[in-house]
C-alpha cells in the first residue's frame, strides 16, 4: 500500500501528474480538483491509492486523505471502479457524496457521467451509513486547492475542459456549459465567489450540463 506521495511535481495533464520522488517518475491518475492544487516544478503531497489489476498497477491520487479513504470505500459497492470513482469524486466533493447518500439523493448521483438511475439506487442502498455523516471527514474537501482570481487569467477554463472531456462529455458540451457559467458571473458579479478554482468550476458546469 502506498499511502501518499511527497516530491516535485515533473508533469501534469488533463488525465494526471507526474511526481518524482528519488529519482522515480510516478503516474498518479487525479480529479482535476486535485490537478488545480498542482504546480510543474514544485513540491506537493498528494494521498494515494494503489489499483492492482492483471495487467497494470495505478495510483490514483487526491488532496486529502479523507478524498482518498472514500474512493476506496466506493469501490465497495457493486458496480463502481476506480473510474467511476473518481469520477463520483470529480463531481462531488467527499461530503456532498456522503450527504446525497445520506439523504437517498437518487437524482444527484445520476448527474455523475456512468451513473443511471438504478445504479444511483444500488450506491445508496449498499453505501447507506458507510461512508458516514457529513463533516466527519477529513479536512474539508476544497482544502488545499490553488485558486484564481476571477478578474485576472484563470487555468480553471482549460482544467475544466479537460475535466469534461475526460469525464465522457463532448468537447462541445463542455465549451458551451462553461460559457455558462461564466455568463452566470458575469451577470451576477456578487454572487460570483473572490476565488475559483477548477473543482469549483467544474462542478458548476456539471450542474449546467445535468440540466441540459
Amino acid at each position: 500500500m502506498i499511502s501518499h506521495l511527497a516530491g516535485t511535481v515533473a508533469a501534469i495533464s488533463p488525465e494526471g501528474a507526474v511526481i518524482e520522488v528519488g529519482g522515480v517518475g510516478l503516474l498518479v491518475q487525479c480529479t482535476p480538483g486535485t490537478l488545480a492544487t498542482l504546480r510543474t516544478g514544485e513540491r506537493a503531497r498528494v494521498a494515494t491509492s494503489l489499483v492492482v489489476r492483471e495487467d497494470a498497477l495505478t495510483l490514483f491520487g487526491f488532496t486529502t486523505d479523507d478524498e482518498r479513504d472514500v474512493f476506496e470505500l466506493l469501490q465497495t459497492a457493486s458496480g463502481v471502479g476506480p473510474r467511476l470513482a473518481l469520477a463520483m469524486l470529480a463531481v462531488f466533493t467527499p461530503d456532498a457524496l456522503r450527504h446525497a447518500v445520506a439523504t437517498e439523493d437518487v437524482t444527484g448521483l445520476t448527474r455523475v457521467p456512468g451513473i443511471g438511475r438504478k445504479g444511483a439506487q444500488r450506491i445508496v442502498l449498499e453505501l447507506a451509513g458507510r461512508l458516514g455523516a457529513p463533516g466527519t471527514g477529513g479536512a474539508a474537501a476544497a482544502g488545499g486547492a490553488v485558486p484564481s482570481r476571477l478578474g485576472g487569467p484563470a487555468p480553471w477554463r482549460e482544467q475544466v475542459r479537460a475535466g469534461l472531456v475526460n469525464l465522457g462529455w463532448q468537447a462541445r458540451d463542455a465549451d458551451q456549459a462553461i460559457a455558462a457559467v461564466e455568463a452566470d458571473l458575469a451577470d451576477d458579479p456578487a454572487a460570483a465567489p473572490a476565488e475559483a478554482d477548477a473543482a469549483t468550476m467544474l462542478r458548476a458546469a456539471l450542474r449546467k450540463l445535468s440540466r441540459t
